[in-house]
């Protein structure tokens, strides 16, 4: 295994990572530590979720998994905060208050001392961002925190931050989570410099592109019943374009033709990108995260690389993957 390292920082992880935003909806607790057992002992050693999946119920099945397996250790666990907890104003945001509360809320759910990797799930732009900056430093210095990072976020504001944690001393971000695979390529623009200049780790969610780039829909208005569109509607349906179904046909003739099947062949495409540390994916079954498995020890050639790009080239989209980015004004 080619462990990779998380920014600039010490911290090795796999060149995957596991999501679980499917934890408790709609998998049971059951399957979710089958799934957590088997990316364990494949290699996998970052696991990723949120404080708002399932109402902190994925964190709760980690904890108990966690708890259960008595391997902290082996872990790098990655949890998130942003969305509403809670009916009042100051639940939820990027302020001082809501931070330091969501973060013991995390802790206990998770039955750890300490979150390796707290990242900022959305950006709060009408919260000063040393404001922000300064709690996230706390929970460092108090070592409730190892590290912390972003999610979806622009490149400017990124930057803005870095700029203000060099000026005033405080933990710098380590990394950032963009949506990004081959049908949504927009990040290739700024984000991927930026990240590549000043030592930030990417790590994208969506690299299959919600199951379009394995050929799981047909049209874009009549979705599989098991389907993320279909079972969830809303920002999650309208990222299934005629253009994107279009385009992840292609990508599945081609990689049928390489003797790669997609799934693969789509999470080895963003892995290989440049300034990629590890592409995040989630899957429903124990099989389906095995049947990825092996990317972990692939390469992608040059040649498959440009034919990619023949699909849809460098810094472009035929998908929206950015719709639940308040501050992305394309729209596709």
């Amino acid at each position: 295994m080619n462990y990779r390292t998380l920014g600039r920082t010490g911290l090795k992880v796999a060149p995957l990572g596991l999501g679980t935003d499917n934890f408790a909806n709609p998998l049971p607790e059951a399957t979710a530590h089958a799934i957590l057992d088997r990316a364990v002992a494949g290699g996998i050693n970052l696991i990723d979720t949120s404080n708002s999946y399932s109402g902190g119920d994925s964190e709760r099945f980690i904890g108990h998994w966690l708890h259960e397996r008595g391997n902290r250790h082996a872990v790098v666990v990655a949890t998130k905060v942003h969305y509403p907890v809670g009916p009042g104003p100051n639940d939820r945001g990027n302020s001082r208050r809501h931070i330091l509360a969501a973060c013991e809320a995390s802790l206990r759910r998770l039955q750890t001392d300490h979150i390796d990797l707290y990242q900022l799930h959305r950006p709060s732009p009408e919260i000063p961002v040393d404001e922000t900056l300064y709690a996230l430093d706390m929970l460092v210095r108090d070592g409730k925190v190892r590290y912390i990072g972003t999610t979806t976020h622009p490149a400017w504001q990124i930057m803005e931050a870095l700029m203000v944690s060099g000026q005033r001393g405080f933990a710098r971000f380590v990394s950032e989570q963009p949506p990004y695979n081959l049908l949504d390529r927009r990040m290739e623009n700024e984000l991927a410099p930026l990240a590549q200049k000043y030592g930030l780790g990417l790590l994208p969610w969506g690299s299959l592109a919600a199951g379009i780039l394995v050929g799981r829909y047909r049209d874009a208005t009549h979705f599989p019943p098991e389907s993320r569109a279909a079972l969830r509607g809303g920002i999650y349906a309208e990222r299934v374009s005629a253009a994107g179904i279009a385009a992840g046909d292609r990508f599945v003739a081609l990689a049928e033709a390489a003797g790669i099947p997609p799934a693969q062949l789509g999470l080895l495409w963003v892995k290989e990108q440049p300034g990629i540390t590890a592409p995040l994916y989630g899957p429903r079954t124990v099989a389906q995260l095995e049947h990825v498995l092996p990317i972990l020890e692939m390469t992608l050639s040059d040649e498959l690389r440009q034919a990619c790009d023949t699909i849809n080239p460098p810094g472009s989209a035929v998908a929206n993957f950015h719709n639940s980015a308040p501050w992305m004004k394309m729209r596709i």
